[in-house]
């Protein structure tokens, strides 16, 4: 979560709210697919407190991704099982990845920000600073002859 309080009477794609009926309605499967796939790990919707299933809508597009798969692609349930669980590894590894640049930019600009803290504290007047300037004087040189 973003850290903000979330409004409880608000609802996302997570929020648990169509009862088996509906899902299977919204997803095109019957209702005893649906009890299969929750059997099977496949799709595990929130339960209420007398056990009856409540699906989100992410939930009812996880069926229909379950079915085409199945249908369109062929894919076993158990090969399914194994890509829903490689890409929930991928959105959480992106989401790290994600987070961790996050936490390299904010120390990348801490850094730069003490530096220049550290560059302005320097004390200027303890090395004069002076330009050469290209000067067309010239030096002789004599040895000091013997006595």
């Amino acid at each position: 979560m973003d850290g903000r309080r979330r409004n409880p009477y608000q609802l996302t794609d997570e929020t648990p709210v169509y009862v088996i009926s509906v899902a299977a309605q919204l997803s095109g499967l019957h209702p005893q697919t649906l009890r299969q796939y929750d059997r099977l790990g496949l799709v595990s919707p929130d339960r209420t407190a007398g056990r009856g299933r409540r699906y989100s809508a992410r939930d009812i597009e996880l069926l229909r991704t379950v079915q085409q798969l199945s249908q369109e692609e062929g894919i076993n349930l158990a090969g399914i099982k194994r890509i829903i669980e490689l890409e929930n590894q991928v959105a959480a590894l992106q989401s790290r990845v994600a987070e961790l640049s996050a936490a390299v930019e904010g120390a990348a600009a801490a850094m730069q920000q003490r530096e220049a803290q550290v560059h302005a504290s320097y004390r200027r007047d303890l090395v004069p600073y002076q330009e050469a300037h290209p000067t067309s004087a010239l030096v002789v040189w004599r040895p000091k002859r013997p006595e």
